[in-house]
């Protein structure tokens, strides 16, 4: 009897909110519009696909064609069409309430334009925590795929994933499929010829095997080197004629098809996992560093293939630790979401802030590894956007007016914040990091001015120091995962780390050897204990008037000894006022006298450093050679603006008496889908002070934020994806 095997085919699609149209349209001509075409010119070639619920919207738009080639193909019955979360969220970490939502949403979505119930999902990044099957069986769900990563996680062997198991949470049942991993890798990337081999080694003579591919579609003509590869040299036909010539003994099915015809392999609980990548990703920088040694002395003692399966990553989770960033964006979402579901549960149609609520979810800002992802501006600007602009929708629907504040556990680090609102701004104070303002948001506008990533290091910055350069191997293409290119010279020299947060209001106490060359690079000597260190505070409102005090008794090193002092720092803030007023005081502790050389670190992360219409000006007039991405030491003005005419908003600093202001960029060197690559996070602006100080001293800084108010800037959002 001639042995076969059942093949699954499934892809997806994805492209993050608002991403910029011609990025997208460069992945539609590259990957979706080829790779559909050419799939439905071979239709006994069953697959699954799924396009995300942004990507969808934009194809609507821009190439509608490609739904009424989807509409044909699911009439067929050549496509099943998958589900997944509307807006690419990563389940584990929302609210129960918007995982269903979100799932939901694609549903009626595909149902609508495809005429087709979808009844199968797609996990965003295979993020799996048992407790999400609770909620995706509840949207509707019947099947979901994971990588085989998973199930080896829970001691499975390779003989035992040739199908699928059944999972449940609290009773409820939802069918899980292993992506193998050998597929995944070998398509595209290797020969026809090694995937062909793979199936017959495994067919058996029953034919009830069960093998799923499934994986990005974008490695089908967006990653590197891969479009002349599928398309040019012919891998896409060739592997769909093999399959085609080999169809007595390969039977491509549907995943739903495998439902109705073979039995499940048995039951499962998954431990929390990822694919392998992204959870060496989730790691700190030194866990990062070890775990990638540990592999390599397992290989190289022939260990590890037999082992690997124990060799287990980081917790997808803690990339929200080792991204504070990540962390105050997803813990404003849940903040919104929460009022935005309660509201809801009490009768109020929300369902236009939820839905912005729930695009703020897309996956792609909160996390980083070989993909962009944090580290890009235009990724994490649709974040804030769409959380600003549901939070005003609820503003309008519970009429929640005027000047109020909040002392609560934002981050949910086990301290306090301070949440100051106005109709105009959002002002976040953070007391036990230097007394800063962490998020600064201008409503109008619905921007995060201090939407910037500290630089820090990552595991893969050794390999940049290092200047090792990997290629493939001649003849084939190598997956993203192993590509090292850089997209300019010299990028080592950009490796500078920040051993604070860069946040604004950051109290400096400059030692003489200080320049603005070694405070832009984190390297000079800091003689004080303020710049994250605790503050105390004290709120007072009245008259439509907010008033935050925060204050320090601290010290400076001043050689081998200490002096004492006391920095306090009042911001005020006006209902209806788009300015912030904010008085310092400094008072010497001791009775000698003390010379000190003061500073005052705002920063504001506007999007690009070098765009013509994003400049420094003073009173005086616009800086030549000024754009944002600029460095330099203004001598001869106690003012500064930053101007971002595509946003529509100036941010002007008047620092009486200072000294000096110094501006530099803050620059971050990230690994991408393109290489490594110099990413422009923001501009910091510290007007400085050299003060002889006797008793005390105190200055005043006026911080006026100006905007167009209407039609000033697009709604855009995004980055690349892979």
């Amino acid at each position: 009897m001639k042995k076969s095997i059942n093949l699954v085919l499934g892809f997806h699609n994805h492209q993050p909110v608002g991403n910029f149209d011609h990025v997208i349209e460069k992945a539609f001509r590259n990957s979706y519009g080829p790779f559909f075409d050419i799939m439905l010119q071979h239709p006994h070639v069953r697959f699954a696909i799924h396009n995300s619920g942004p990507l969808l919207e934009w194809i609507v738009g821009h190439h509608p064609e490609y739904f009424e080639k989807l509409r044909t193909a699911v009439r067929s019955g050549q496509v099943e069409v998958m589900t997944g979360a509307f807006y690419e969220a990563i389940l584990s970490v929302i609210p129960d309430s918007d995982k269903i939502g979100q799932i939901r949403k694609l549903t009626q979505y595909v149902k609508k334009n495809f005429g087709y119930n979808a009844v199968g999902m797609w996990l965003a990044e295979r993020v799996w925590e048992q407790h999400i099957t609770k909620a995706i069986a509840e949207a509707g769900v019947r099947y979901v795929v994971v990588d085989d990563t998973h199930f080896k996680y829970a001691g499975l062997q390779d003989a035992e994933l040739f199908g699928y198991y059944i999972t449940e949470e609290q009773g409820t049942i939802v069918n899980v499929f292993p992506i193998s991993r050998m597929l995944r890798y070998a398509i595209p990337f290797q020969p026809v010829e090694k995937t062909i081999e793979y199936l017959r080694s495994v067919a058996t003579e029953d034919g009830r095997r069960v093998l799923v591919h499934a994986d990005d579609g974008e490695k089908f003509g967006s990653w590197p080197h891969t479009y002349e590869h599928v398309y040019e040299r012919g891998w896409l036909r060739d592997f769909l004629k093999a399959i085609d010539e080999n169809s007595d003994w390969i039977r491509v099915l549907h995943f739903s098809e495998v439902l109705k015809t073979v039995e499940p392999v048995g039951r499962i609980y998954l431990p929390d996992a990822s694919y392998a990548e992204m959870q060496q990703w989730a790691l700190p920088a030194r866990a990062f560093v070890e775990f990638e040694e540990f592999e390599r002395m397992l290989k190289s003692d022939g260990l590890h293939s037999r082992y690997e399966v124990f060799v287990k990553g980081g917790f997808w989770r803690n990339f929200l630790v080792k991204y504070p960033e990540s962390n105050n964006m997803h813990k404003k979402m849940l903040r919104l979401s929460r009022w935005a579901n309660g509201e809801r549960a009490k009768g109020k149609n929300v369902e236009k802030a939820l839905h912005r609520i729930w695009a703020a979810q897309c996956n792609d800002a909160y996390w980083h590894g070989v993909f962009g992802g944090l580290y890009l501006p235009n990724l994490r600007f649709p974040v804030y956007q769409n959380l600003l602009e549901a939070e005003k929708e609820l503003d309008k629907k519970t009429r929640r007016l005027g000047i109020r504040y909040e002392v609560t556990d934002f981050d949910r680090d086990g301290r306090e914040e301070v949440l100051v609102e106005s109709p105009d701004l959002n002002v976040y104070f953070k007391p036990d990091l230097g007394g800063s303002i962490f998020e600064l948001d201008v409503r109008s506008i619905s921007y995060n001015l201090i939407d910037v990533v500290t630089r820090r290091e990552e595991g893969y910055h050794r390999k940049l120091r290092s200047a090792q350069q990997q290629s493939s191997e001649a003849g084939s293409v190598a997956s993203i995962h192993d590509l090292v290119e850089t997209k300019e010279g010299n990028l080592d020299q950009y490796l500078q780390y920040d051993w604070y947060r860069r946040y604004s209001l950051l109290d400096h106490f400059f030692g003489p050897e200080a320049s603005i060359e070694s405070v832009s690079g984190c390297s000079y000597p800091e003689l004080g204990d303020f710049v994250n260190q605790p503050y105390d505070y004290k709120i007072n409102s009245r008259a439509g008037t907010m008033h935050a005090r925060l204050w320090r008794n601290g010290a400076l090193r001043v050689g081998s000894s200490t002096h004492r002092l006391r920095v306090t720092k009042e911001v005020t803030l006006k209902k209806d006022s788009s300015d912030l007023m904010i008085r310092y005081w400094i008072k010497n502790q001791e009775q000698r006298p003390i010379d000190v050389w003061f500073g005052v670190e705002f920063i504001c992360g506007l999007l690009a450093g070098d765009a013509d219409d994003r400049y420094y000006k003073t009173r005086n007039g616009r800086l030549e050679a000024g754009t944002l991405r600029s460095r330099g030491v203004i001598e001869d003005a106690n003012d500064v603006s930053l101007v971002d005419e595509w946003l529509g908003v100036q941010v002007q600093l008047v620092a009486p008496g200072c000294s000096s202001i110094w501006r530099f960029p803050i620059e971050t060197v990230s690994l991408s889908e393109a290489g490594f690559e110099r990413i422009y996070q923001g501009a910091v602006v510290i007007p400085n002070w050299r003060v002889h100080l006797v008793h005390s001293w105190s200055t005043a800084i006026a911080y006026r934020i100006r905007t167009r108010r209407s039609g000033s800037h697009k709604s855009y959002s995004g980055g690349r994806k892979r």
